[in-house]
């Protein structure tokens, strides 16, 4: 197997961390109209969900803080659908890997999958809430804004998809992601959202945005009026953050590690262009011809979702697999083939020298390769050698070592990352 030389690069990318997140959250809920108009006394459901947001339990703990100073009485909920492995048990495990417990937060967790119908759209979509948060006076959201993985919209994840698929819990989030089928997840999330915001249950979320080093960048507490128009702009913006991979073609994409935490595609679709939709489906983005993933993180609890758009997988990878909780989260999603099985293999030398094979160039070592940690980690990673003259002409790309062949230990393994 002849293998091209790599070379690690740099993409540097603005940072817009915040000094102090406490402190933003704070300001923003402080500021914020919709929040002074909250009761003391009142009990208000506090929403989080699954994914791998940045700083999430000081954010949390910040939002709680600010409600108990307000003698307000907060309680968290997790907003996560089939996720946890669709178990109460699970998705207050999921939390509690976050630092989000009621140790940590001084808050309770309640944790159930009960839901209670709240009213209906007019397509006839049933919309459901949790049922600890229809009892609490009010409910908010703590929500990562982003681009989705399943299609291209004015309003994509956010607040508005959590109030759909998060608040209502497992049975909610099969039934929208059924109606998703054919009206399209915006459309659903809009429909349900409007019903789920007409009820005056829903106080506002705190939008989470983040920078392309993955860096809490902005906190704003959005409240229900207006909040459609205020989160497309938020879209709009965080979109314009994304950092990509900095090629426009690829034989082989390397993935380190694939899961729930990273994205809800296990690889952020959006990055490696792939989707339910297909192979290099999103444009402007690079054509990928095939992805090699090498290892699940161990945040998703053998949730594997996202095997089936890879070309190949390392064994570690497949045995790590809980199928049972990867079949509930595609099924819940009404798709199967992120959750199809590619083929596996023992070693990094024999999956690369299989793949490779089917790449289209004689010479395996001509082929083009980007070798990443994640989906979510793109400021460093190592490219082939013969991707140089391309990547010089970006002044934000950096060349921060010289070529380096593959080096394989002697079982043929790789190192852990890139």
């Amino acid at each position: 197997m002849h293998l091209p030389q790599l070379v690690r690069i740099r993409q540097n990318l603005p940072d817009r961390g915040l000094a102090d997140v406490s402190r933003a959250v704070l300001d923003e809920m402080e500021s914020a109209a919709w929040t002074r108009a909250v009761r003391p006394g009142s009990r208000i459901a506090v929403g989080v969900g699954s994914r791998g947001i940045a700083n999430i339990d000081v954010i949390v703990k910040a939002v709680v803080d600010f409600w108990k100073s307000r003698q307000v009485n907060p309680f968290i909920i997790p907003v996560m659908g089939s996720h946890g492995g669709g178990t109460p048990e699970g998705q207050r495990a999921v939390l509690a890997h976050y630092g989000i417990s009621e140790e940590t937060m001084g808050a309770p967790v309640v944790s159930a999958l009960d839901v209670v119908k709240i009213g209906r759209t007019p397509e006839g979509i049933d919309v459901s809430l949790d049922k600890a948060a229809y009892e609490a006076d009010g409910v908010m959201l703590c929500s990562r804004v982003k681009w989705h993985t399943g299609f291209e919209g004015k309003l994509e994840s956010g607040v508005h998809k959590m109030m759909a698929i998060g608040l209502g819990k497992w049975e909610g989030a099969k039934r929208y992601h059924t109606w998703a089928v054919r009206l399209g997840l915006e459309e659903v999330f809009r429909k349900v959202g409007k019903a789920m915001l007409d009820t005056g249950k829903m106080l506002g979320g705190l939008a989470i945005l983040e920078d392309a080093h993955h860096h809490t960048a902005e906190v704003h507490a959005l409240g229900a009026e207006g909040m459609v128009p205020r989160e497309e702009e938020l879209l709009a913006r965080v979109k314009s953050w994304k950092a990509d991979i900095p090629v426009k073609e690829l034989d082989l994409l390397i993935v380190d590690e694939i899961g729930k935490n990273i994205s809800g595609s296990g690889m952020d679709t959006k990055v490696i262009n792939r989707s339910a939709l297909g192979r290099n489906c999103w444009p402007g983005l690079p054509s990928i011809r095939r992805i090699y993933a090498r290892s699940l993180t161990p945040h998703g609890g053998g949730n594997a979702i996202g095997i089936g758009l890879c070309d190949v997988i390392h064994d570690r990878l497949y045995h790590g697999v809980d199928f049972a909780k990867t079949w509930i989260n595609s099924f819940t999603a009404s798709s199967t083939i992120g959750s199809m099985c590619p083929p596996h293999f023992a070693t990094d030398r024999e999956c690369l020298a299989k793949i490779l094979s089917t790449c289209g160039r004689p010479d395996t070592a001509q082929c083009t390769v980007a070798w990443i940690r994640n989906t979510m980690e793109l400021s460093a990673m190592l490219v082939s050698e013969n991707l140089l003259d391309e990547l010089r002409a970006n002044p934000q790309i950096e060349v921060v070592s010289e070529p380096q062949p593959f080096v394989f230990d002697a079982e043929g393994q790789l190192p852990q990352a890139a």
